[in-house]
């Protein structure tokens, strides 16, 4: 009971670090009401500033990509509770953008800016539109089990850990990966861009797609032809209908 509680509790504090990260890192992209933002601070070497931010950007794409595939979830569970393991995850990809958020050396030289006109607000507000849907997204699948929660609920009850079954629900029947879109429309929409906040998103977004496609390779080993035929009805980033062949009808 003790080993189940503790467990519990780490769960609990994963996730509640990964919520702070998580509100931090709108305030972070956005310049809002954070300390520290992606555009805030004294401005040093152009080249240094971005060896140091893809140095950065690296560390977590390492933890991110190496944490995140079966073989080694098989293998760390053999020194961790298989109970902690997504907790353990998260927990570390959240340590990973406040290591981001904390080092981030600004370059500020403005590409456009547009805070001054009618494209303000809009864009704000697409911005935050793009977070809103993170989560969103999260809850339609199951929240509590991609953070971490639910795992450590069932081993607090004594309960054997099942994977949720594959679904079709929501937004998920208009685009394969409504998580990661509204990563990239709150990374991209903003009324000034800088060229620190540029190197940002482009940075990000292309390891969306990389991590996008080694997710892909997992989800059609772990569901098989289920997952085949799902990614061949709805497209991965763009809500547009696929054309349905004449053997279909």
């Amino acid at each position: 009971m003790v080993g189940r509680v503790a467990a519990m509790c780490y769960g609990v504090v994963a996730y509640l670090v990964f919520l702070f990260t998580f509100l931090y890192a709108i305030g972070f992209v956005g310049n809002w009401v954070v300390p520290k933002s992606i555009d805030s601070g004294e401005a040093g070497p152009l080249v240094t500033s971005l060896v140091i931010n893809a140095l950065l950007l690296s560390v977590f794409v390492i933890q991110h990509t190496i944490m995140a595939r079966p073989a080694f979830k098989k293998w760390v569970t053999q020194f961790i509770p298989a109970a902690i393991e997504r907790s353990t995850f998260v927990l570390l990809a959240s340590l990973s953008l406040l290591l981001i958020f904390a080092f981030w050396q600004p370059t500020p030289a403005v590409l456009y800016d547009v805070s001054d006109t009618w494209a303000n607000w809009p864009l704000i507000i697409l911005s935050l539109a793009g977070w809103m849907m993170v989560p969103l997204s999260s809850f339609v699948i199951n929240h509590f089990d991609l953070f971490g929660l639910r795992q450590v609920y069932l081993h607090w009850k004594g309960s054997d850990y099942h994977h949720i079954p594959f679904q079709i629900t929501g937004i998920y029947k208009v685009v394969r990966h409504p998580l990661m879109v509204g990563f990239i429309i709150a990374f991209w929409a903003t009324p000034t861009m800088t060229l620190g906040h540029l190197f940002f998103a482009i940075m990000t977004t292309i390891y969306i797609f990389i991590g996008v496609w080694f997710e892909e390779r997992d989800l059609v080993t772990y569901f098989g032809d289920q997952y085949v035929a799902y990614r061949k009805q709805v497209h991965g980033f763009l809500p547009i209908p696929r054309r349905r062949s004449q053997s279909e009808g």
